[in-house]
C-alpha cells in the first residue's frame, strides 16, 4: 500500500504547488545567472571586442596577460589595500557607532537616522558629494584648513596620487558604516545585561567588559559585518568611477575598475571577461576563508 502512495506521489509531483511557486524563479535565475555565467567562461578564451559578430578563440592568452599586466598587478595591489582598510575601519567605526546608539539615553533614533542616512545613498550621488568636499579651490576640508591656520596643508585630494585612494576609502566608510551599525547594533541588544552587571560588581570597567564579553559575544554579527564589508570592497565601483576615474594615472585603478575599462573603453570584451572570472574567484576563496577562520571563532566564543 505504502508503495502504492509512494507510486502515485511520483506521478503527480507536477501538481505539486511548490514546484510551480520555484518554477518562475527558476527560469529567470538560469535565464540571467546561470546563462550569463557560462557564457563568460565561453567569452574568457576569445578577443571578441564586444561588437563584432566574429568571435576568435585564443585559448589560455587572456590569462597571461592577466598573470604578466603590470598594470593588473597595480590593479590588485590598490584592491588589496582597499579591502583590507574598508573591513577595518567600516568594522571599527560601526561598531563605535553602535555602543555610542546603544548607551544614549535622549534622541536615540534620532542618532541611528543621522548615522545610518549616507546608506540611503547612491555611491554616484555619493561620489559627486566627496568631490564637492575635497575640492582644492572651493572644498569643505581645504577651507577648513584655510579657516584653522593649516593653509600649508591643502591639497588636490583626489588628483594626488599618494592620497586619492585613501581618499575614497575615508567616502566609503562614510557612506557604509551605518548599515554596519544596524547589525552590530541588533548584537548588543541581544546581549544579556545580566552578564554585564555581574562583570561589574565583581570590578570590571567597561572595557574589560567590553573585551571579556561584549565583543566575544558579537561574533556572529562581526562575521556578517565582516563578510559583506569584504565583498563590497572588492566589488567597489560608483565612487571610483565618480571620484577619480581610475586616476590620477593608474593610482586608483582597481580589478573591478579595470574591467569595465578593458571591456567597454578599449573594446577587449574577452579579456575583460577573463579578468572579471579572476576576480570572482579571487572573492569565492576570501569569503571562503573569512568564514571558515570567522565561524571558528563563533565556535570557540
Amino acid at each position: 500500500m505504502n508503495a502504492t502512495i509512494v507510486k502515485k506521489r511520483k506521478k503527480k509531483w507536477w501538481l505539486n504547488y511548490t514546484f510551480w511557486f520555484i518554477l518562475p524563479s527558476f527560469v529567470l535565475y538560469t535565464l540571467f545567472v546561470i546563462w550569463p555565467t557560462v557564457s563568460s567562461i565561453n567569452l574568457s578564451f576569445t578577443s571578441w571586442d564586444g561588437i563584432n559578430p566574429e568571435v576568435r578563440y585564443i585559448g589560455l592568452d587572456n590569462f597571461k596577460e592577466i598573470w604578466e599586466s603590470t598594470r593588473v598587478h597595480n590593479a590588485l595591489k590598490n584592491t588589496i589595500i582597499l579591502a583590507v582598510s574598508l573591513v577595518v575601519l567600516e568594522n571599527v567605526v560601526a561598531l563605535g557607532l553602535a555602543i555610542l546608539v546603544d548607551k544614549v539615553r535622549w534622541f536615540r533614533n534620532l542618532f541611528r537616522s543621522i548615522f545610518y542616512f549616507p546608506v540611503l545613498m547612491s555611491g554616484i550621488i555619493m561620489g559627486f558629494i566627496w568631490m564637492i568636499i575635497l575640492n582644492y579651490n572651493f572644498g569643505v576640508f581645504n577651507q577648513l584648513l584655510d579657516m584653522t591656520g593649516l593653509a600649508s596643508w591643502k591639497l588636490d585630494w583626489l588628483g594626488n596620487p599618494d592620497f586619492a585612494l585613501w581618499a575614497i576609502i575615508l567616502s566609503t566608510v562614510w557612506k557604509a558604516a551605518g548599515y554596519y551599525m544596524i547589525i552590530y547594533l541588533a548584537g548588543l541588544q541581544g546581549i544579556p545585561q545580566d552578564l554585564l552587571e555581574a562583570a561589574s560588581i565583581d570590578g570590571a570597567g567597561r572595557w574589560k567588559q567590553f573585551v571579556h564579553i561584549t565583543f566575544p559575544l558579537l561574533a556572529g554579527a562581526t562575521t556578517v559585518c565582516v563578510m559583506l564589508s569584504m565583498i563590497g570592497s572588492l566589488k567597489l565601483f560608483d565612487q571610483i568611477a565618480v571620484m577619480t576615474n581610475g586616476g590620477p594615472g593608474f593610482a586608483t585603478e582597481t580589478l573591478t575598475y579595470i574591467i569595465y575599462r578593458v571591456a567597454f573603453g578599449e573594446g577587449r570584451q574577452g579579456f575583460g571577461t577573463a579578468l572579471s572570472l579572476v576576480l570572482f574567484a579571487l572573492i569565492l576563496i576570501v569569503s571562503l576563508i573569512q568564514i571558515k577562520l570567522l565561524r571558528r571563532r563563533e565556535v570557540q566564543m
